[in-house]
Order: structure tokens, then C-alpha cells, then sequence
């Protein structure tokens, strides 16, 4: 995961920011064939997001993003990058 700083401000070292990664097309693959959906079913996150900036995933791509959970431990969020208008 790049930790590309912005503004001198390393987004993902906040306490408060869960880990976000980027699928790789196999993955994508089989999570879109998983849930049988198509990309545009998963909720969208803007490119100009600060975190999808700090990836550098583009418009098209998959983010995982994984968030701290009190009763379940861990939770799991998939969002589809798009190009904010």
C-alpha cells in the first residue's frame, strides 16, 4: 500500500482511517463472480477521495477497505472508484 503523503499529511498513519487496498483484476474478478454483480452495483467512492488519491487507484478499480469492528472484529467494504464529475 503507497503512503504517498499530501500535503505532508500521511492519510493512512490517522488512527481513524481504516486500511484500503486496491484489487487486482483477479481479484475484482472473483468478487464481482462471487456476488454475481457487475462493478457499478458496488457503492462508488470519487477518485478525488484523499484515500483513493494516496493509493493512486484510478476510475474502474476496486477498493477494499477494511474497518475495525466491535462486534464482528473486522469488517470488510468493497467500493468502486469513479470519476467525480
Amino acid at each position: 500500500m503507497s503512503k504517498k503523503a499530501e500535503a505532508g499529511f500521511k492519510i493512512f498513519d490517522h488512527i481513524l482511517v481504516p486500511k484500503h487496498e486496491i484489487l487486482s483484476k483477479e481479484e475484482a474478478e472473483e468478487l464481482l463472480k462471487k456476488y454475481r454483480i457487475k462493478p457499478y452495483h458496488l457503492p462508488k467512492i470519487k477518485d478525488t477521495d484523499p484515500a483513493v488519491k494516496a493509493l493512486g487507484a484510478k476510475p474502474g478499480d476496486i477498493i477494499k477497505i477494511t474497518r475495525k469492528s466491535p462486534t464482528a472484529g473486522e469488517a470488510v467494504y468493497y467500493r468502486f472508484v469513479v470519476r467525480e464529475k
